[in-house]
């Protein structure tokens, strides 16, 4: 929540330094409209080399996300990324009172995915489950499932600096390692008849159907936690009235939580970003009626029940564990041997605890010594008072050999581009004032959607005008800036990872796509080499 809230701070901040820019600028062109006239001015276009290499993502901060992955994604060029939830649980309300002989009828856990409603004919509602909302992989392919209840306790406060969050990773299982601490095993699917593995379904589900209190609920997962008589009975009937219950740190202390641990069954995967803001554990229970102390019973002395559910949020601290099997070591390869000088020929972009492209706008030699790259000093030199900057982007090229395998679905539909420097979009981003609410369709003019239909197999482009004009209007020197796949481009909470090296954005993280792009590497083809290209408007000689 903490990196939340920095985060709104900042992007608050930068979106009133934008509006400033807005009206610097505005005031910059009336300027120049008194002799628009004279037509006294040219305008052209001008290319220059940008210095791209790879980086990769260390362990990534994964508690305090808005959504958790949980299931198996696999492509050819990153291999194999297996998705694990470990979440705290809460009481819907505390010293609950379940009244004069409780029966314990069903123990349901149930979470939502994120799904869009279609239609709905004759009360059937049909429903749809795409990457935009929450599906990533195969729709058919099983994985395996184990619900567990966790024992490990997970703080709220980092002990070293109590003042701050802790902070939970994304390679939890190497330094934690829940495995060490289930106390049960709640379910478990087996691949047969009775406990299949899992797979999404898009239809919703009827619950009580063709009776009076026939229910439909949203696609969601969905499962009974059918465990031996008497260990739920156990767990919460015998604890009324004590300590345990009494309120949220007694009962995270009691009852840690769950560790969802997702597992592979084949070749292929299934992966869901799950809604666990919404998901729940209800304990269904019957008690008897009981007006003025006596026992309610019916005309024929059948003692009368009435039905109640105890709600038990998952929620508190949830964290997602990703463990990744890459066999070539393509991020560690790449990041390793990432050409510092001349730029990488292929970048290489993965979510999560993945690989981010590093890119320096005026790299290369200082041979002055001024602390500025040579290609700074020339651009400062070209544009600063003599050339008005109407346009500036940074246009990637998909490799469309090393992509040949991914299928149009794995391919990332959008990237972000990050000030490494102050950790937040630059400020194209916050000007760009498209839609905001669907992911797919918020900031398209500042960063375009990848184009899986075009010849070339994609590109994307960044506008980044008001960027350069910050540096050359106002002296910025935010030169270096980073390029991230996300799954949603709204989401540009700070997450850190493991080592405080790095800070990305939170829809980077909750990502497990990857791609290929070509570099600025001077090995790359003209036609396909990244470039920072700008159309600018400049007097007559």
């Amino acid at each position: 929540m903490k990196n939340k809230i920095k985060a709104l701070k900042l992007i608050g901040l930068f979106a009133l330094i934008a509006l400033a820019f807005v009206a610097c600028d505005k005031d910059f062109t009336s300027l120049e409209s008194d002799i628009e006239g004279s037509q006294n001015f040219n305008t052209d276009s001008a290319y220059q080399f940008v210095l791209t290499y790879n980086k990769k993502i260390n362990p990534v901060q994964t508690n305090g996300l808005s959504a958790n992955l949980l299931g198996v994604y696999k492509d050819d060029i990153y291999g194999k990324t297996t998705a694990s939830v470990v979440s705290q649980v809460t009481l819907n309300s505390y010293d609950p009172d379940f009244g004069t002989s409780p029966e314990l009828v069903s123990v349901i856990l149930s979470i939502p995915y994120f799904s869009t409603l279609e239609e709905t004919v004759d009360g059937v509602s049909t429903y749809s489950m795409t990457e935009k909302d929450s599906l990533y992989g195969s729709e058919d392919a099983p994985i395996k499932l184990t619900i567990n209840r966790n024992g490990y306790f997970l703080r709220d406060f980092d002990p070293d600096n109590i003042e701050e969050f802790q902070k939970y990773y994304s390679n939890a299982n190497s330094t934690i390692n829940f495995d060490n601490y289930i106390v049960e095993t709640l379910y478990e699917t087996d691949g047969s008849l009775e406990k299949p593995h899992f797979y999404p379904s898009i239809e919703e589900i009827i619950i009580n159907e063709d009776t009076d209190d026939e229910e439909t609920l949203t696609p969601r997962f969905r499962q009974e936690l059918d465990m031996p008589e008497g260990y739920w009975e156990n767990l919460f009937f015998e604890k009324q009235d004590m300590a345990e219950l009494s309120n949220e740190n007694n009962f995270q202390n009691y009852f840690r939580g769950l560790y969802i641990k997702a597992e592979a069954v084949n070749d292929k995967g299934s992966l869901l970003l799950l809604d666990f803001s919404n998901a729940m554990i209800e304990l269904n229970y019957t008690k008897h009626q009981v007006v003025n102390s006596v026992v309610v019973t019916d005309d024929d002395g059948n003692i009368v029940k009435e039905e109640e559910t105890l709600q038990i949020n998952l929620s508190g601290n949830i964290l997602n564990i990703l463990e990744s099997d890459d066999p070539d070591n393509t991020i560690t390869t790449a990041a390793e041997g990432a050409n510092l000088v001349d730029g990488d020929e292929s970048l290489y972009l993965k979510g999560g605890e993945g690989a981010m492209a590093v890119i320096d706008l005026f790299g290369g030699p200082d041979s002055d010594n001024d602390g500025f790259s040579d290609a700074y000093d020339d651009f400062i030199d070209t544009y600063k008072d003599q050339r008005l900057i109407n346009e500036a982007n940074l246009v990637f090229y998909v490799d469309e050999t090393a992509t040949a395998s991914l299928s149009d679905m794995q391919k990332p539909s959008r990237v972000i581009i990050y000030d490494l420097k102050n950790n937040v979009p630059i400020v194209d981003y916050f000007l760009d004032i498209t839609n905001t609410t669907t992911p797919e369709e918020s900031k398209t003019f500042h960063s375009t959607p990848l184009d899986k239909e075009s010849e070339d197999n994609g590109k994307y482009k960044i506008r980044l005008t008001e960027h350069l004009n910050n540096i050359l209007l106002r002296d910025s020197t935010n030169l270096q800036l980073g390029l991230m796949v996300t799954t949603n481009i709204n989401e540009v909470f700070q997450f850190t990872t493991s080592d405080s090296e790095d800070i990305i954005t939170s829809g980077t993280v909750m990502s497990p796509k990857g791609t290929v792009l070509h570099g600025g590497n001077e090995n790359v083809p003209l036609e396909k080499r990244v470039q920072l290209e700008i159309f600018y408007t400049e007097p007559k000689n």
